[in-house]
């Protein structure tokens, strides 16, 4: 019987839960437009502890979203995991969020297109198969009416992007699950056991998340 606390800070989604043996048995989050990381994080791991019936010393592994996502927010849920797992001498597992939050989409065939808000036109997406399957990397690109144009299957968008990538990204194919916006710990949970039981880990003392720095440069206005 293995215990996996995940953490997942990579968005305005402040989430934790616990997983047996890859199925979450509670999960606690909050979204916020101010980031509440800081201050909800150590309070909901608490808590989800102790509703949970269980001790932290009973705890297998920490999984926590490697990004990309808020500078911010990775920080304080790597941070968050990597004490924990120091401390209890547990396994850390990383997970990428943009697979998780492509797992929160429920759907038999077509892609699924995750993309985490940027800035301006600019997001954080990737390309996955109907079975979770990794079919183009993570990219950090600028959304035109090109984007996606030569997938022909349907495609499934999901994340925090819908409102602004709605207007320009029309063709038929292109479906917007808004449902899905955020990713969740309770989406990490067969994701982290699978690794776990692969002993797919990082190392605690050297592991830092997956930033996509600025990709894009504009020239400054004129005066």
């Amino acid at each position: 019987m293995s215990f996996i606390l995940n953490i997942e800070t990579a968005t305005k989604n402040c989430s934790v839960a616990i997983a047996k043996d890859g199925e979450t048995i509670i999960c606690k989050e909050i979204a916020e437009e101010g980031y509440s990381h800081a201050e909800k994080l150590h309070v909901f791991i608490e808590e989800i502890i102790a509703e949970s019936g269980i001790s932290v010393h009973d705890l297998a592994a920490v999984a926590v979203s490697q990004g990309p996502g808020s500078y911010t927010g990775l920080r304080i849920g790597v941070s968050a995991a990597k004490g924990l797992c120091f401390a209890l001498n547990i396994p850390l597992i990383a997970v990428d969020t943009l697979q998780t939050l492509a797992s929160q989409a429920k759907i038999s065939e077509g892609k699924i297109i995750p993309m985490l808000d940027a800035r301006r036109m600019e997001v954080y997406s990737a390309v996955f198969n109907s079975k979770l399957e990794t079919e183009r990397a993570i990219q950090a690109e600028v959304i035109t009416e090109n984007s996606f144009s030569d997938l022909t299957d349907t495609i499934y968008f999901v994340g925090d992007c819908a409102e602004k990538c709605r207007p320009v990204l029309t063709k038929e194919n292109f479906v917007f699950l808004e449902e899905v916006k955020y990713p969740s710990a309770a989406a990490m949970s067969k994701i982290s056991y699978d690794k776990y039981q692969i002993s797919d880990t990082v190392d605690v003392a050297y592991f830092e998340p997956y930033y996509l720095k600025d990709f894009m440069i504009t020239a400054p206005k004129k005066q």
